[in-house]
């Protein structure tokens, strides 16, 4: 009995290993689909069946973008071009945010110039102020350009003295009635500055190397507002520095007009109080500017103009009656 079987099992063997025996390879799907119900859970055709479900699975991952594996090559299929397409736009720098713009005390007009108009516009939006800078804000842009009746005045100083206390003119800025720039001009020191003041004047050394003599300074400016009006804010300050004096009855100071103390419940306002509460736009964030804050005061001149000049005219009348003068401030 041993002999008989030994035929049985070597040719059995040859059937199993052999690749050209009938019905063992079946690439036919139709006979493959017709036997896989019968087919032993040990045999080959056992072994084939998950491939179709590998190649349907690799599929679905290639839909998200991946590389299909051919006979251990890979193929960039159309997903892949699309993620590194949409990683190229990630590289991109993206527009800043309001998280972003956390500056503090820092003009709008300067983070443009930094960074950009956008992060600009963020930032105006944080202060409260318009979408155009300030300086566009107090500016009539298609209005005249030369000397008008009233002009606004501002400088800036640096320190001098041992210990930088006293003033010293620095920067001279005059403004028209509309906001536009009719003067603008740095000062040459006449003695050693020992504090420029740069944080809040703005004012750099370099500056002042390319700036004009005082005394032609003196003559431009007073030749200017000769006859004219003489808005500002504190003017008593810059007419020192400049060495020069305008008539008390053509001088129009916005630290002094009771109607804005009365508004915004000070004694001595400042500028940048008085053009935030008034005029809604924020001056005065970082360094000055002699042109932005000339053009600040003449704004807010300008918005009670008829009732300062009344009030002007009848300024002689009003000291013999300091009762009515109180109840029309």
């Amino acid at each position: 009995m041993g002999s008989k079987k030994k035929p049985k099992i070597i040719q059995q063997n040859k059937k199993e290993t052999s690749p050209q025996v009938k019905g063992e390879e079946m690439p036919a799907g139709k006979d493959q689909e017709a036997s896989r119900g019968s087919v032993p859970s040990g045999s080959k055709m056992d072994r084939r069946a998950p491939v179709p479900r590998t190649k349907a699975s690799g599929t679905e991952h290639n839909k998200k973008g991946t590389k299909e594996r051919t006979n251990g090559d890979i193929v960039p299929e159309r997903g892949d071009i699309e993620h590194k397409k949409r990683k190229a736009k990630e590289a991109a720098p993206a527009p800043p945010t309001e998280e972003d713009i956390w500056f503090d005390d820092v003009d709008p007009a300067d983070i443009e110039a930094a960074i950009g108009p956008e992060a600009a516009k963020i930032a105006r939006k944080q202060l409260g102020q318009s979408e155009g800078s300030v300086s566009l804000s107090l500016v009539k842009e298609q209005a005249f350009g030369g000397l008008t009746r009233a002009l606004a005045l501002d400088c800036e100083m640096v320190g001098v003295g041992p210990k930088g206390e006293e003033s010293m003119a620095a920067r001279v800025s005059i403004v028209n009635q509309y906001g536009k720039c009719v003067y603008d001009k740095y000062v040459k020191p006449t003695e050693p500055v020992t504090d420029y003041r740069t944080a809040v004047s703005g004012i750099r050394p370099e500056n002042l190397k390319q700036g004009e003599e005082l005394e032609v300074v003196q003559k431009e400016v007073a030749e200017m507002l000769k006859g004219r009006i003489l808005v500002g804010h504190a003017l008593h300050n810059d007419l020192k520095v400049l060495f020069l004096d305008h008539p008390k009855k053509k001088i129009r100071d916005t630290q002094k007009y009771k109607p804005f103390k009365s508004q915004v419940k000070s004694g001595r306002p400042s500028l940048r109080l008085l053009s935030e509460k008034i005029l809604g736009l924020q001056v005065q964030q970082a360094e000055h500017c002699s042109i932005q804050d000339a053009q600040a005061a003449m704004r807010l001149y300008v918005m009670v103009k008829k009732e300062w000049e009344s009030m002007a005219r009848d300024r002689r009348p009003l000291l013999t009656a300091p009762d009515h003068c109180s109840d029309d401030a």
